[in-house]
């Protein structure tokens, strides 16, 4: 949707859209949870998290407005990567030979989507969805953090009223009115993302941030069948061999991980 969009409205525009259905969907469980919603004790990981989520956020839209829709969900799956790697530095997860080999297979899979060399248009503009993920793993280690304290009205009350604001006040200079039908297609796109939010938090609260990651991969899929019905886009090659790669470790890494817990249950 964000990439239908992004012929018309900037970037920080449609991330405002978003923001502020976000924030109206939280607001009942925000307002029953004032004025202790309001406190943290961890303003430093709000911060890393707000920074990380808005990075994320923003290049993402913009990733999708000049690299093919398949293009760049392929490489922003290197967040999986990033997450797992940031999680062994930051939380203490335990980063084995096997995860770390799943790790350094999903980076050649990102480095063949990208084709340095070959493809000047793609390789331009790969490093886009890159620091998308790295955005994104940054804000998940965050949430992680953040989750064992903290309650969800807060992550949800830090979140959607301060990205609102980073996106926001530049609209002054930015804003593009839009029609009754954009503003229902705008306000469509941050519904959306308000449910995969809260599913998210949900999830990270449950597992380890690196395996909960790993579910992503199906995204992959998505975009591939999207991109082609709605924008008539095919991937290539080097976008599937590298798909396969990154999707084919980040598999290995959840099985593993899941049947080390069921060996620990067991």
């Amino acid at each position: 949707m964000a990439k239908g969009a992004v012929d018309t409205y900037q970037v920080l525009q449609i991330l405002f859209f978003r923001q502020i259905v976000v924030f109206l969907s939280a607001l009942p469980t925000i307002a029953r949870s004032l004025p202790g919603s309001l406190r943290t004790r961890h303003p430093g990981w709000h911060a890393l998290r707000l920074a990380g989520a808005s990075a994320s956020l923003a290049c993402g839209i913009w990733a999708v407005s000049v690299l093919p829709l398949t293009t760049a969900s392929t490489l922003g799956f290197a967040n999986v990567f990033f997450v797992a790697l940031l999680a062994m530095w930051v939380l203490g997860e335990p980063l084995g030979r096997h995860r770390m080999a799943a790790i350094v297979a999903g980076f050649i899979g990102v480095v063949i989507v990208m084709r340095p060399g070959l493809d000047a248009e793609i390789a331009k503009y790969a490093l886009i969805p890159l620091a998308a993920a790295l955005g994104a793993a940054v804000a998940r280690l965050a949430v992680r953090r953040l989750s064992q304290g903290e309650s969800t009205a807060t992550l949800l009350l830090y979140q959607s009223l301060f990205a609102g604001l980073a996106s926001g006040v530049p609209l002054v200079w930015l804003w593009v009115t839009p029609g009754w039908f954009d503003l229902g297609y705008l306000l469509a796109m941050g519904l959306l993302a308000s449910v995969g939010q809260w599913l998210g938090i949900k999830a990270l609260r449950l597992g380890e941030a690196s395996v909960v990651s790993s579910i992503d991969y199906t995204q992959l899929i998505y975009a591939a069948v999207l991109g082609f019905a709605v924008f008539d886009e095919i991937p290539d090659g080097f976008t599937i061999a590298g798909a396969v790669m990154i999707v084919g470790a980040a598999v290995s890494m959840f099985y593993r991980e899941r049947m080390r817990t069921v060996g620990v249950m067991g």
